[in-house]
């Protein structure tokens, strides 16, 4: 099976937000989304970094949510995509490693990540990077799982709560694959979200 980092991702752009879950196009998906986010997200409004934004369909929710967002990918066409979507509103979206992010000494409330952790080499040194972007008070959103049968790729839920233990003072896991909202179809596998609180 092909992993994350033999992919692509610029020649992917195009098609990216075909996936009911990436594009957000169907209202009731979008719907979904956007109501699980407004509960992963403090109530006021506040500055999100968004890792791995891929075509910005998460950022567009949060800034539709009255949230700061900065958006950071690896693609420079995935990049392109975020910012044609979100053009004309209050967002930076910035080309870079979602693992060491090109953000400087800034300071986030909320780090937000989907579907991007499991690809990374080295997990838990990038929670321990993320913590470090968040003010006090601050939460990582991750929202992650296990994908395939065969020749599953992902991360557990159990093992992601085993990485965030040194860097989290509480960590609450929400199940999501029963939530055909989320996806636009049934799923068997493995999908799940993490809020962490220091």
């Amino acid at each position: 099976m092909t992993s994350a980092n033999d992919l692509d991702w610029d020649a992917l752009a195009a098609a990216f937000d075909d996936e009911p879950d990436h594009g957000l196009r169907d209202p009731e998906v979008r719907d979904a989304w956007a109501r699980r986010l407004r509960s992963w997200l403090p109530d006021t409004a506040c500055d999100v970094l968004d890792l791995g934004c891929g075509t910005g369909s998460l950022s567009l929710l949060a800034t539709e949510q009255g949230h700061r967002v900065t958006g950071v990918d690896l693609s420079p066409v995935m990049v392109e995509r975020a910012r044609a979507k979100l053009a004309g509103r209050d967002v930076v979206f910035l080309v870079g490693d979602a693992a060491a992010p090109p953000v400087g000494e800034r300071q986030f409330d909320v780090v937000l990540v989907r579907h991007v952790l499991w690809a990374l080499p080295d997990p838990g040194r990038a929670l321990r990077h993320w913590r470090g972007l968040l003010r006090p008070g601050g939460r990582l959103v991750l929202v992650e799982g296990v994908w395939g049968t065969v020749a599953p790729v992902g991360i557990a839920a159990d093992r992601l709560r085993e990485l965030l233990a040194p860097v989290a003072g509480s960590v609450w896991v929400e199940r999501l694959s029963q939530d055909t909202a989320l996806w636009g179809k049934v799923v068997d596998d493995e999908r799940y979200a993490v809020v962490a609180l220091e």
